[in-house]
């Protein structure tokens, strides 16, 4: 009889879950679509964006600052500088092995194995 009743009142709160999730979802369909709906239909105008007039001042182009100014000298390219070790007369450039690490390395201890006497 027991597990009759608890499933019944388990029923019970399952129904009452589902009909306040029902009930909240048709209150919020309601007031998103029904209300706001109403406020899209009032006559009040549309504001429209009516963008600015833009005016560029060129006077400074005329100022006596900008007749002071030097320009940059000519950076010869990249590849025109670039001197190889090889024309340099070095030639063992680098490690070995790159990703060696710079610090030395503990080297592993012998280990020894028990002799049987």
């Amino acid at each position: 009889m027991a597990i009759i009743l608890t499933q019944q009142r388990k029923r019970q709160r399952y129904l009452i879950i589902l009909t306040v999730i029902v009930i909240t979802a048709l209150i919020l369909i309601w007031w998103n679509y029904l209300i706001k709906s109403k406020e899209k239909k009032s006559a009040v105008p549309l504001n429209i964006y009516v963008p600015k007039e833009i005016k560029i001042n060129f006077n400074i182009f005329n100022n006596p600052l900008l007749s002071e100014l030097q320009l940059f000298e000519e950076i010869p390219p990249f590849e025109q500088n670039v001197v190889t070790p090889v024309e340099e007369g070095i030639e063992n450039v680098g490690r070995e092995n790159p990703f060696l690490p710079y610090y030395p390395t503990p080297t592993p201890l012998p280990t020894s194995s028990p002799t049987k006497k």
